[in-house]
């Protein structure tokens, strides 16, 4: 599994909250390399900008603990 970076955890983590979320450009490129690797994909709607994490993705999370809130 690719070793991801403390912001690209960030990134997941966000998502995980909200699928829909202003992206700051330094940003952009650890999400580009997060889709690449297959921890986000773009959601099923099909709005620009609406991403959702992938199985991969949920599990990297969990694995390195970083729980999300579920409410």
């Amino acid at each position: 599994m690719p070793i991801i970076s403390d912001q690209q955890i960030s990134i997941l983590c966000d998502l995980g909250q909200s699928p829909v979320f202003a992206l700051a450009f330094e940003k952009k490129r650890e999400l580009d390399k997060l889709i690449a690797d297959g921890f986000v994909e773009l959601s099923d709607s099909g709005s620009l900008g609406n991403y959702k994490l992938t199985a991969k993705g949920e599990t990297i999370l969990a694995d390195r603990g970083a729980g999300l809130n579920e409410s």
